[in-house]
């Protein structure tokens, strides 16, 4: 969503890089650009009034314009206020230990995915280890009900209805059945409209009345633009909401409005939503995505999507594969934890000018190498996968015929297999000369870090594109 934004303030930092020291000119003109920038991102424009001052005020300082690397103290500077623009710090979601069930309510407009945001949530809770209940008290818009139980047979959370009528009694009666069936989370999914009017915002204080939530969560669609100033200003005043979701944080606008609610409320982002699946709920890390809207990636959050998918047998996973090589099934494997990551796509955006590459190379086509490379390994014979070495010519000839694909593309699986059988050999040396233990980190950090694949798997040649 911030790519272009992202673009422009990497190109203004470019500048300043180029020129060695810096005068109150240069930091004048950069400060421009800079506003220009967030204006053009649709970022509110006394939230941008406010950050560029703030920025101009530090840039100035003899401290920076002295020093000896002035355009890097002028990025720390902008990153620094950035990162205080989303938030500053993490601001997770408390649940009340000693109280069960605990509330939490979600507000917002209709179409800012409040009813996706539910099911999304519960299944981030259920991985937690709680067991949680969904609400359905949208009674207005039709087949919301529906929707809601669709989305929770889907992950395993149950659907409280009621007689879909009174949004209030559902709710009231939502947090008895918890109580009865032992849940201790309710996640109630309250009705919108296309605008801000009175009916609604009367029903979500009155069903906050009944519950009295342990948190109230709005959800906010990061596409709206200017206009989410005047929505959340709104539901603050009303509601007293205690954090918001933003939703939609893949999609294609200028996603400003994103970078406006917190500083126009005073309310933190607590999730993003950054796709369809019940997984893409993530929690919202304001320095991660100040440092990734300046194109410098978040390698962190790589280890710690790698971690989180990484099962138990990954440690005797390595080992084996450390013993005996290698095998395309091997391969097959790690593919799947890539996608398990989010995919190549995912993890490339994560990486220091990971977006920007991504986009001039025209964008992810990861799933559908992962797909050819896939077609091309079932083609093979299970001797084949286990010991990809016997594969002559007359054998890459059959199995680019059973796959569909060129024997071009089978030399080129081949050839990546091979460089990732000579890092075993590698790593097997370590082992040989005593050093097991460093040869095992390797393989392990290896297999959660990047899903097991050289270079990234997949992508033209093997390598990275940057």
């Amino acid at each position: 969503m911030f790519n272009s934004l992202s673009d422009r303030l990497t190109d203004t930092f470019d500048k300043l890089r180029g020129k060695g020291r810096l005068t109150e000119d240069d930091i004048n003109a950069a400060m421009r650009e800079i506003r220009m920038a967030l204006l053009e991102a649709d970022v509110n424009f006394r939230v941008v009034k406010d950050f560029v001052a703030r920025c101009k005020e530090q840039c100035l300082t003899a401290e920076v314009l002295t020093s000896l690397t002035p355009a890097q103290n002028v990025v720390k500077v902008v990153l620094a206020e950035l990162t205080e623009l989303l938030g500053s710090t993490e601001s997770k979601l408390t649940l009340m230990p000693n109280r069960t069930p605990n509330v939490i309510m979600l507000v917002g407009l209709q179409g800012s995915g409040k009813t996706t945001a539910s099911a999304k949530l519960a299944y981030m809770l259920k991985k937690q280890g709680h067991s949680p209940q969904l609400a359905a008290c949208d009674t207005h818009r039709p087949a919301a009900a529906d929707q809601l139980e669709t989305l929770g047979g889907e992950i395993g959370v149950p659907v409280y209805r009621g007689d879909g009528k009174d949004p209030v009694a559902i709710a009231r009666e939502a947090v008895q059945e918890a109580v009865d069936h032992l849940r201790d989370v309710v996640i109630v999914d309250t009705a919108g409209r296309l605008q801000i009017d009175e009916l609604m915002m009367q029903e979500a204080v009155d069903i906050k009345s009944a519950v009295k939530p342990d948190q109230v969560l709005m959800v906010v669609d990061a596409m709206t633009g200017q206009d989410i100033v005047n929505v959340v200003s709104e539901f603050a005043e009303r509601t007293d909401f205690d954090g918001v979701i933003m939703s939609k944080l893949d999609g294609d606008a200028r996603g400003g409005g994103a970078l406006s609610v917190r500083a126009v409320t005073g309310k933190p982002i607590k999730f993003v939503s950054m796709g369809e699946k019940p997984e893409s709920l993530e929690v919202f890390h304001p320095d991660r995505m100040a440092k990734r809207i300046l194109g410098m990636g978040d390698v962190v959050g790589i280890i710690e999507t790698a971690q989180a998918n990484a099962d138990a047998a990954s440690a005797a996973e390595a080992e084996r594969m450390l013993r005996e090589g290698f095998s395309m099934d091997d391969m097959l494997a790690q593919m799947q934890q890539i996608r398990k990551m989010g995919g190549m796509g995912k993890i490339l955006g994560m990486l220091p000018g990971g977006d920007k590459a991504l986009r001039q190379m025209g964008g992810d086509n990861s799933e559908e190498q992962m797909r050819q490379i896939e077609s091309i390994i079932f083609s093979m014979t299970k001797e084949e996968r286990a010991r990809p070495g016997i594969i002559n010519g007359m054998r890459r000839q059959r199995i680019a015929r059973g796959s569909g694909h060129s024997v071009q593309d089978v030399n080129r699986l081949i050839k990546q297999w091979s460089e990732l059988n000579k890092m075993m050999g590698k790593m097997r040396g370590m082992m040989g000369s005593g050093n097991r233990k460093q040869a095992k980190r390797q393989m392990q950090q290896m297999m959660r870090q990047m899903g097991g694949m050289p270079g990234g798997m997949g992508m033209p040649g093997g390598k990275l594109p940057f």
